[in-house]
């Protein structure tokens, strides 16, 4: 998986935290100046205490926080399992945007995977 790679791009960045599973990660309706990367395990997105989406080691999320102009997260993250995560920071990820092109079509595609998968639960 591509996306992978681009949680190796940052692996050496940032925060490197780890979450125990049931531990919440960041809630709906708060400030986001983070985006995060799963080294391990897999996080619930929830919207209104439902689990929209569960995720896992390779995939990034948060990233649509610090895209927004008001910063505001859209979802709430749940470690499901125990979780290592690398947090990157709004300032490193616009410097990875602008000096590594890959970063953000994988970001892209990362989301753009994810947003089809809601869409299309059946072909997941």
């Amino acid at each position: 998986m591509a996306v992978v790679r681009t949680v190796e791009l940052f692996a050496n960045a940032d925060e490197h935290l780890t979450f125990e599973a049931g531990e919440v990660i960041f809630k709906s309706g708060t400030f986001g100046h983070m985006m995060y990367g799963i080294v391990s395990g897999t996080v619930d997105l929830q919207v209104d205490g439902k689990t929209v989406e569960t995720i896992e080691a390779g995939d990034v999320f948060g990233e649509g926080a610090l895209v927004q102009t008001d910063h505001t997260r859209a979802t709430t993250a749940i470690a499901q399992t125990d979780c290592q995560l690398i947090a990157v920071s709004e300032s490193r990820f616009k410097f990875l945007i602008e000096n590594t092109p890959m970063f953000a079509i994988e970001v892209l595609q990362s989301f753009s995977n994810r947003l089809q998968r809601f869409k299309h639960p059946q072909a997941a």
